[in-house]
């Protein structure tokens, strides 16, 4: 397994309870919280690096390798969007890419990928 090498993370407060939520992709929400992705193919903001209940700290990395829970199999160098469950799957066209597999992974699976900002809209 990679290690996790983030080039910038950021706190934010969590929306919703994301105890167990730790490695997964979320979205900031208009009130400036975060909640857990919930939409496959959806852009979000970053990895959740720690487990808050509501209203406490989120941390979340922005950028860099990070590591995400996998939703699938995936191979190294795949494109990564999120799933409705705020894992990583294979991108797939009309989905926003959120980074790149930095190596292979199958469900339930730690995995490195380089979390990219601003994610870019498969064709």
């Amino acid at each position: 397994m990679a290690v996790m090498q983030s080039r910038d993370t950021r706190s934010f407060v969590a929306g919703e309870s994301l105890a167990a939520a730790q490695f997964k992709f979320v979205t900031l929400e208009s009130d400036g919280q975060v909640d857990l992705a919930d939409s496959a193919g959806e852009n979000c903001i970053g990895v959740l690096l720690n487990n808050p209940a509501a209203g406490e700290a989120a941390t979340v990395a922005i950028s860099g390798k990070v590591m995400v829970t996998s939703g699938g199999t995936i191979a190294a160098g795949a494109a990564i969007q999120t799933d409705a469950n705020g894992d990583a799957l294979t991108a797939a066209s009309g989905d926003v890419v959120m980074g790149y597999a930095l190596e292979a992974a199958v469900d339930g699976q730690i995995m490195a990928i380089e979390l990219i900002q601003g994610g870019n809209v498969v064709a």
